[in-house]
């Protein structure tokens, strides 16, 4: 089905990356791939979901966001991005560049943009861009997800043509070449919508269980789909089927949002999907689940849970809370506060009280609890009450992340935040006057108790003379972390045994480092001070992705020094509890794994998983501004008493 609608929509199987997919199959397995249509589109979907899913999970996992996936996912998005975005810098930068100063204009102000200017414009909409994009990347290549691999490539590809939603006309605006609009939001629940419509113009099976279903939930006969109707929708361009899904979903008014009164509905593992389906139509809900297909593929992997709460005539029938069930555990927990799927507010706790009952719940424990803080601080913002030191840690996300239920990060941490003023937070945060926070090395003094500036030449020196107790390159994200570990006094063979002890897994590349007769360890133990930052805490110019040597060669200037290779190990038997989807490279000299590459440690958490990895950190090898890193505080050979 899908092989025929991929060759009607784009000759699919005549194009040169089926030909490349072809040619791969026939080197790597030494058979021919069958000139007939089918067989053709479907060896490059085997392939593209080899790469991206891995479902055999044979690749090296590398970081994408806040999570490992497929080393070959990152080759793919460079690709994307090297042929969609990055080629349209200049393009982006002029564009954006005229916008400006026709605003500056407006208000009276004279503006021109120099090369440097256009350079830095450019590179801020190459990197706003991306990070749109990725967003779909992630999505869409996310195993866990419902959708066949034909459709996540048919929406894909389309998406990179998608423009602004014109919500009074109701269209999307095709894409133009060096555009700096944002790719647009992600609506699962539209996503959804399109790929069972176009099932069912596919597949009899499908469109008769869709119409049964539709007549179960009392659907008017003249609107019920037939085979003509999902013929003519898949016939239309993807920006129309786009809008189509997203119209269909419905809305919540803000009363019914009030409204917490109503009940837990389980669907059993296994069930015929159709009463599931049928309670999240035109609810307002961005679940994928109300694609039908993908309800089935979720019922089939575990329980449903269902909060419904009720409607105007009394009656539990607005969906509020999903909890998906994967075999015995937890699978997800998601809300209707955005297109996102976060929690509402006064749903966490109902939320909360039906885990309790669940095997698995222990992960999203932290979860329940921070969104029961942010309501509580959601709270007392709209009854005017200051917010005490405890809160804005907090809502600052100082010491942890706030860790949700949705696919991003909860709406009301932007909101609350823009209610507040950081520079009068600060004080409150620190503990201090606001004499006492310094922002150039040159205002740092005895007495000062706060850095928030930028890392210069000799800063760390500095902080430590005057033992500076918070710094940040900027307030509240640029945050630079200090703590202290104990090295020494452990050979590698009980660093290893503790390590398994603790079941954290080591990879291979890990292991080699580990073994290499480069592996130090001090005999004696000591206290090591380590910092950690971001690459971008550095100093370099915007956009930039210096080389490990520039890296390195900055921390230098700083104050800081490369940490002992043991400290891979020390700090992943000392971090056992950071929060999922924490991670975070080792700054030391490279050590060489098998095949024959420059390795650093790199330590992360998955749901449920503590790793020690070795990454490769080839002396030119760019970092992204994102990246971090810790590095041992160089000790001062006369620091004050």
């Amino acid at each position: 089905m899908e092989h025929e609608f991929l060759k009607e929509k784009y000759g699919l199987h005549k194009s040169s990356e089926v030909e490349k997919a072809a040619e791969r199959t026939k080197q790597r397995t030494g058979e021919k791939v069958p000139q007939n249509p089918d067989a053709r589109i479907q060896n490059y979907l085997d392939r593209l979901e080899r790469l991206a899913l891995d479902p055999e999970k044979k690749q090296e996992r590398k970081m994408f966001g806040d999570e490992p996936r497929p080393r070959a996912l990152s080759l793919l998005r460079e690709m994307v991005m090297n042929k969609y975005v990055r080629p349209h810098k200049e393009k982006m930068a002029e564009g954006a560049a005229r916008v400006e100063e026709r605003a500056a204009r407006e208000m009276g102000i004279e503006t021109r943009y120099g090369e440097q200017e256009l350079e830095q414009r450019g590179e801020i909409a190459v990197e706003d861009l991306e990070k749109s994009l990725d967003n779909w990347i992630a999505y869409l290549s996310d195993a866990n997800e419902p959708y066949p691999v034909w459709f996540r490539y048919y929406a894909f590809r389309n998406v990179l043509d998608l423009g602004d939603y014109d919500k009074d006309k109701g269209e999307f605006t095709k894409r133009s070449q060096g555009s700096t609009r944002l790719f647009p939001d992600i609506d699962r629940g539209a996503l959804a919508y399109v790929e069972q419509i176009i099932e069912a113009a596919k597949d009899p099976t499908m469109l008769e269980r869709l119409r049964r279903a539709q007549e179960a939930t009392g659907t008017p006969r003249d609107q019920l789909l037939t085979k003509e109707k999902a013929g003519e929708f898949a016939k239309l361009s993807f920006a129309k089927q786009y809008v189509e899904g997203i119209k269909a979903a419905g809305e919540i008014t803000p009363e019914m949002r009030e409204e917490t009164r109503g009940r837990w509905v389980k669907y059993g593992k296994g069930t015929e999907p159709t009463a599931l389906w049928a309670s999240l139509q035109n609810k307002g809900t961005a679940w994928c689940t109300k694609g039908f297909a993908t309800a089935e593929t979720q019922l089939k992997g575990g329980d449903f849970y269902v909060y419904y709460t009720h409607d105007r005539q009394g009656r539990p029938t607005i969906p509020r809370i999903a909890i998906r069930m994967q075999e015995e555990a937890i699978g997800e927990v998601r809300g209707i506060a955005d297109n996102n799927q976060n929690l509402e507010g006064n749903m966490a706790a109902i939320a909360e009280e039906k885990m309790k009952d669940l095997p698995g719940a222990e992960r999203y424990k932290k979860a329940s609890a921070d969104m029961k803080t942010l309501t509580t601080i959601e709270k007392k913002t709209s009854r005017g009450e200051n917010l005490n030191k405890d809160d804005l840690v907090f809502l600052y996300e100082i010491n942890a992340p706030i860790e949700g239920f949705g696919y991003q990060c909860d709406p009301r941490i932007a909101e609350l935040r823009g209610q507040r003023n950081p520079e009068e937070d600060m004080p409150i945060v620190f503990e201090c006057g606001k004499e006492q926070i310094a922002h150039t090395i040159g205002e740092i003094k005895q007495g000062t108790k706060a850095y928030v500036g930028p890392l210069v030449p000799g800063i760390f020196d500095k902080i430590q003379e005057y033992d500076i107790e918070h710094v940040y390159t900027s307030f509240p994200e640029g945050k630079i972390r200090k703590e202290t570990i104990e090295i020494g006094g452990k050979n590698v063979k009980t660093l290893i045994k503790e390590m398994q002890e603790k079941k954290i897994n080591v990879s291979d590349y890990a292991m080699d480092m580990l073994k290499s007769k480069d592996f130090k360890v001090l005999k004696e133990t000591e206290d090591a001070i380590l910092i950690r930052l971001k690459v971008g805490d550095l100093g370099f110019p915007k956009g930039k992705h210096p080389t490990t040597d520039e890296v390195y060669k900055r921390i230098e200037e700083l104050g800081l020094e490369l940490c002992p290779a043991e400290t891979g190990p020390r700090c992943r038997l000392k971090y056992l509890n950071k929060s999922m989807g924490d991670w975070f490279w080792i700054g030391m000299k490279q050590i060489t794994d098998r095949d024959g590459y420059p390795d650093v440690f790199f330590l992360e958490r998955g749901e449920s998983v503590l790793w020690l990895d070795g990454y490769w950190a080839e002396p030119s090898f760019g970092w992204n501004p994102d990246d971090e890193f810790v590095f041992r505080l160089r000790k001062l050979k006369n620091l004050k008493t």
